[in-house]
């Protein structure tokens, strides 16, 4: 034999220490527990911003879709088509700026009083945004109305707990275009 290590049959080289224990010590299983709990400990503001990012971000889509929809319709069924506030999902909400309750796409019964839901109008759309923090627009509802007639315009803003400097602004022109945006319509920042 020659003074190498030697193979035995159980597939474990023999050499100076003896393989067949496999595992972690105490001490080793303690050092890598802390090195994730100090890695997890500065991940952690990073991944809070990532979540408010997204919930924000998802509020301002479902607004953004619920004002192309209202458009589009209008521009379809060529007669108004009203997105208003909601506290329950199930009537507009009146005065007021309050829109973390939700909002209500529909066309009303009578294009003469678009703002009217009552069980004649056809409901097109109800949402109730999950997220968590203010909805305050400076409209209680916005009307759209078909070919070359003015829409309501007006703005909707969405603050979360990290105030103003995190704000995204829904801006809707007096065509029906929405937009977001992280100012006012007057390049201001906007104030939670």
């Amino acid at each position: 034999m020659t003074g190498g290590p030697v193979m035995l049959q159980t597939g474990y080289w023999q050499g100076g220490r003896d393989m067949r224990r496999r595992g972690v010590t105490l001490v080793e299983l303690v050092t890598v527990l802390a090195v994730l709990g100090v890695l997890a400990t500065l991940a952690a503001p990073g991944f809070t911003g990532l979540l408010l990012d997204a919930r924000r971000t998802a509020g301002v889509n479902a607004l953004v879709g619920a004002v192309q929809l209202a458009r589009s319709e209008a521009i379809k069924r060529a007669r108004p088509v009203t997105l208003c506030r909601t506290v329950d999902g199930m009537h507009c909400a009146g005065g007021g700026d309050d829109w973390s309750g939700g909002w209500l796409v529909f066309v009303p019964a009578q294009p003469t009083r678009p703002t009217a839901f009552d069980a004649s109008a056809e409901l097109l759309r109800v949402d109730r945004p999950g997220f968590q923090g203010a909805v305050r627009g400076n409209r209680a509802a916005f009307v759209f109305r078909p070919g070359p007639q003015r829409s309501t315009n007006g703005t909707v803003v969405f603050c979360d707990r990290r105030g103003s400097p995190e704000a995204r602004a829904v801006i809707i022109s007096h065509t029906g275009r929405p937009r977001s945006s992280p100012y006012s319509p007057d390049g201001r920042a906007l104030v939670c």
